[in-house]
């Protein structure tokens, strides 16, 4: 495993202070910002563009984390790049052809990774782990922040960890849903490098007490 980075996803930021909420997070030692992007027809919520993105750029050094919920990836994935975008994922379930999507990501200079559902098999994204740099396993349906953790998914964890470690020693492997202070380190132990945390999080009065009580947890 890779040393643990803390990821406070957006969507569960005041939106109305975005730049504010992130240069907060950003102070308070997040090493990753996570941008939730939302189609509405991918998954049931609209979120925000590549604009955003771009105004983001100007606020924090820390890599941007665009997790592509939407169909037709391809579509969007240079306007992502050009606004400033670090790391792009990518759904394998809405992608018709995934190595071509992901050589798409790379040829932008950005880093690329494959996002896969509760309900999609770890095997799905077998053929793909020696082409992305990390893999991204949600552990609640993806749509809506706030979300219960889906205990199951550790044990998808635990295989892909195994498998990536046989195929691609170097792939990074993220959580998204439903982490929290109380189950962080399980999930940590299971083999997940990246985590995703938003309302526990932009829901908490102190972001630098809760982050580096996620850091002490993860170890």
């Amino acid at each position: 495993m890779h040393s643990p980075q803390i990821a406070p996803s957006i969507l569960s930021a005041d939106f109305a202070r975005l730049g504010d909420e992130v240069r907060a997070v950003d102070a308070a030692g997040a090493d990753v910002i996570h941008v939730d992007v939302m189609d509405g027809h991918f998954v049931p919520n609209i979120t925000i563009g590549p604009c955003v993105v771009q105004s983001l750029k100007q606020v924090t050094s820390l890599p941007l984390d665009c997790h592509l919920m939407i169909e037709n990836p391809d579509q969007y994935i240079g306007d992502f790049a050009e606004a400033g975008a670090d790391m792009i994922s990518v759904h394998v379930e809405a992608c018709r052809h995934l190595h071509r999507t992901i050589q798409l990501i790379r040829s932008h200079g950005v880093s690329p990774g494959v996002a896969v559902n509760p309900a999609t098999p770890v095997e799905a994204v077998v053929p793909i782990l020696g082409d992305v740099d990390f893999v991204l396993l949600m552990s609640v349906n993806p749509g809506f922040g706030g979300q219960s953790f889906i205990p199951s998914v550790l044990n998808k964890i635990r295989r892909l960890r195994s498998i990536a470690d046989d195929l691609n020693p170097n792939l990074k492997l993220e959580v998204d849903g439903g982490i929290k202070t109380d189950n962080v380190a399980m999930v940590r132990e299971a083999g997940i490098d990246i985590f995703v945390a938003g309302s526990a999080i932009f829901g908490q009065s102190d972001y630098s007490e809760v982050i580096q009580r996620f850091k002490t947890l993860v170890g």
